[in-house]
């Protein structure tokens, strides 16, 4: 099995290059629904085997009552294919305004040997981009919305960009 470091811990400085972020699929996740963001290198997309990993993993960690503690039951997962390792991001919403994760790490050749990062970071450049989207949408769509909250709205966005 690879070693995992992680890519803020390895102490280096690497070029920025943008990379493409795209909205892939939403999914349900027993009584969750997610959105599925995946992010690689310049010209590519992620393995598809990191992607279902990924939507696995989050069928693992998200809260098992979706709609408990003031959860709406959507969140989303950032795929992150990077270039040293793996990372699946998996966000909920919860108590109406916080926005909570887990993150994982995996080695590039074995998508299914996730390990949780400790400390949890709150993500890179181009996770945060993901991370902004999504909270101005959960922001138009379901806290300031005058017509009430509407989770098909904010279900309904997507996000593609070169960040």
């Amino acid at each position: 099995m690879a070693t995992l470091v992680s890519p803020v811990k390895q102490g280096y400085h690497a070029a920025y290059t943008p990379r493409p972020v795209r909205f892939i699929r939403t999914e349900r996740v027993g009584d969750w629904r997610l959105k599925v963001y995946g992010i690689a290198m310049p010209g590519q997309a992620p393995r598809r085997e990191l992607v279902e990993e990924s939507v696995w993993k989050a069928s693992e960690v998200l809260p098992k009552d979706a709609h408990a503690d003031g959860r709406e039951g959507v969140g989303f997962v950032t795929v992150h294919d990077a270039t040293a390792c793996g990372i699946t991001l998996i966000y909920w919403w919860q108590g109406t305004n916080e926005l909570h994760q887990r993150i994982y790490l995996s080695p590039l050749d074995d998508p299914k040997a996730m390990t949780q990062l400790q400390p949890q970071a709150a993500g890179c450049v181009w996770e945060l981009e993901v991370v902004d989207f999504e909270r101005r949408a959960w922001l138009d769509d379901v806290l300031k919305n005058p017509a009430g909250p509407d989770i098909d709205a904010y279900l309904s966005r997507r996000h593609n960009a070169d960040v």
